[in-house]
């Protein structure tokens, strides 16, 4: 049976055209009418930022007070967290990028993040590895362990790469001692080590071991004595238990490259920033403090490759400007307007199925019958 239908032999322009332009202003509405949305956990990353940005103050007045001029060349921002190129106790060379773009309080908040990611909690036990080579990171991590309330267990490094806290008579301890006296944290390290190879200062000399050495004695830590890389893991683990007094040990968090704590550069290659939760492959061919731990199916948070961490969290890379509390894609982002695109799109498809449905498709240009429209 032939069955009898109707269809425009000819399209109205005009009607394109309108649908076409529709469709355009409805698209350019939608890309430029973005709205900001805060992301999780906001309070808690401004307040951490806030925090950062108050201890990286009080460190800049330290290093003045001691008559430690800021190049301003070295460091734009005149921190003061970015040191020298060269001191007795700088352990190896170091991107100059990486530790001036390390210099931003809103680091702490992308810790915080990632605590997040991690399920800790207030009231919860981390252990935390830090080293002088990225003081600005270690006071953003400071703020984030402050703001969320944790209780942390804490083991430095005292060496130094070049441009960290390198300056002898004003390593990250005592920058931490700074920090803790003026009641910005309230919490120390427990324990610290020498630093650089093997966490024992090899190849350092005489001069730069005494003022590892000393830095930590002025300071009146306990010293990481092990003579071996694994036993150096052993003091740091029972350490770690020792002072957790029973309580799990929810996450650990390493700052830098140190070599025990991250594992030679096998371990260096195999953990990525941010935050592993399995051991990464390759992770097994060499011990270190990380591995242990996420053996364990602790989180481990590794903070390193700092401008690839910059980017990810919409941070400026090396700013000129030390940049304020509250800036970055980690606190706010630029996300389409749903309800605008929802309507947009919704506009479109009516006026597509009524040029297709009715007769606004061919209003005012109707073939005639002897056009051969009807079949």
């Amino acid at each position: 049976m032939k069955r009898i239908f109707w269809r425009p032999i000819k399209a109205s322009r005009a009607a394109l055209v309108l649908i076409a332009v529709l469709a355009l202003v409805g698209i350019t509405a939608v890309e430029w009418l973005r709205v900001t949305t805060r992301q999780p956990d906001y309070d808690e990353k401004l307040a951490a930022a806030s925090l950062a940005e108050e201890a990286m103050t009080a460190i800049r007045e330290e290093r003045l007070m001691l008559g430690r001029l800021i190049d301003p060349h070295a460091d734009p921002t005149c921190s003061g967290l970015v040191g020298v190129v060269m001191t007795p106790m700088t352990s190896e060379p170091a991107s100059w990028r990486a530790k001036r773009t390390s210099v931003n309080p809103n680091f702490a908040a992308v810790v915080i993040n990632l605590l997040k990611q991690a399920k800790i909690k207030d009231g919860d036990c981390v252990a935390v590895g830090v080293s002088g080579s990225f003081p600005a990171l270690n006071a953003c991590v400071y703020a984030a362990l402050e703001t969320l309330r944790v209780k942390p267990i804490i083991i430095a490094s005292v060496a130094s790469s070049q441009w960290g806290a390198n300056l002898p008579d004003f390593t990250w301890l005592d920058m931490e001692r700074a920090l803790y006296n003026r009641h910005l944290v309230s919490f120390h390290s427990e324990a610290a080590s020498l630093g650089g190879i093997n966490d024992r200062g090899l190849g350092m000399s005489q001069e730069g071991r005494a003022v590892l050495l000393a830095a930590i004695e002025r300071n009146k830590l306990p010293l990481i004595r092990a003579k071996t890389y694994v036993g150096g893991i052993d003091e740091r683990m029972n350490l770690f238990t020792d002072k957790a007094r029973g309580a799990p040990i929810k996450a650990y968090i390493n700052v830098g490259g140190g070599t025990v704590s991250v594992g030679k550069s096998v371990g260096k290659r195999a953990f990525a920033s941010g935050i592993s939760v399995r051991a990464p492959k390759g992770a097994d061919m060499i011990d270190s403090v990380m591995g242990r731990f996420v053996k364990r199916g602790v989180p481990v948070i590794h903070l390193v490759q700092v401008e690839e961490l910059a980017e990810r969290y919409g941070l400026p890379i090396m700013p000129d400007v030390l940049p304020a509390a509250g800036e970055g894609t980690v606190f706010a982002r630029q996300e389409y307007n749903r309800p605008l695109a929802a309507a947009t799109l919704a506009a479109i498809c009516l006026a597509l199925h009524g040029f297709l449905r009715c007769d606004w498709g061919v209003r005012g240009s109707r073939p005639s019958t002897a056009e051969g429209g009807w079949g």
